[in-house]
């Protein structure tokens, strides 16, 4: 897929590995200034370098101070931000899945933490700026998980189903500014924490592999690339007329039953 990115500053959460990599990899392709962030300094400066971007960032999304420090930095440095992607995430372990009754706590606040207010935080201060310059992107990465929940993760399911609706408010608010806001719901996505998630012992136990591509019509998980296409389209110059809208790619799996029942 060909986009013309050139001219635009693009800052991307969770860059170090998986879809944030592969969406910042995307965008210095197609010709964009892209600050590589990630909590994970020494990851994200690999990964930048690697893709040819001299621009990287640690930085924490739960993290207030160094959230403001860091975007006054980039403000500072290259003049403006266009594009962010609010990639950064995490899910709930194998270990960590429960029921309701038994959920821990502190669990579900560590996942509320990082994958709602984390997305509200960075938008809040990227946002700041984008209004000032009456223009700007702002690309959320959600999860088929917030359109249809599966069992024993509800931090994730709840946060993901939030950023959902936070991405549609955020387009009505922000749309007289000439600042666009959508997401994009990956389904089962074949990054390097799926894998481990998928070779982890109780999930072979359980077959887990082999039910949950029995739910997806395409038969197979997505790559990371194929999820980083999906918001290159909706950081295209060309898709100027699309604002509060979900980008669900999932082989499938939100269509229906995949299985007879």
């Amino acid at each position: 897929m060909k986009v013309d990115l050139k001219d635009k500053i693009a800052l991307v959460t969770g860059a170090a590995q998986g879809i944030g990599q592969a969406i910042a990899e995307r965008f210095v392709e197609s010709g964009a200034t892209v600050v590589f962030s990630d909590r994970n300094h020494e990851g994200v400066q690999k990964a930048a370098l690697r893709a040819g971007s001299k621009h990287f960032k640690k930085l924490d999304v739960t993290d207030d101070n160094e959230l403001e420090v860091r975007i006054r930095e980039i403000i500072s440095e290259l003049g403006r931000i266009d594009i962010l992607v609010n990639n950064a995430g995490g899910g709930v372990s194998a270990e960590e899945r429960k029921i309701v009754s038994e959920f821990d706590p502190q669990t579900w606040d560590r996942l509320i933490q990082l994958d709602l207010r984390g997305v509200f935080m960075v938008s809040r201060e990227v946002a700041k700026h984008m209004v000032s310059q009456k223009s700007g992107r702002i690309i959320n990465i959600a999860s088929v998980l917030g359109l249809v929940p599966m069992r024993l993760q509800s931090p994730y399911v709840a946060a993901k189903s939030a950023v959902v609706n936070l991405t549609r408010s955020m387009a009505l608010e922000l749309a007289q500014h000439k600042i666009l806001v959508n997401a994009v719901a990956p389904g089962s996505t074949a990054t390097e924490d799926w894998h481990r998630w998928m070779q982890n012992q109780a999930s072979e136990e359980q077959g887990l592999y082999q039910r949950l591509m029995s739910h997806i019509p395409l038969g197979r998980p997505g790559t990371p690339e194929e999820m980083a296409h999906a918001v290159l389209f909706l950081a295209d110059p060309d898709s100027a007329y699309i604002t509060g809208h979900v980008l669900t790619v999932d082989g499938g799996w939100t269509a229906g039953f995949a299985r007879d029942f």
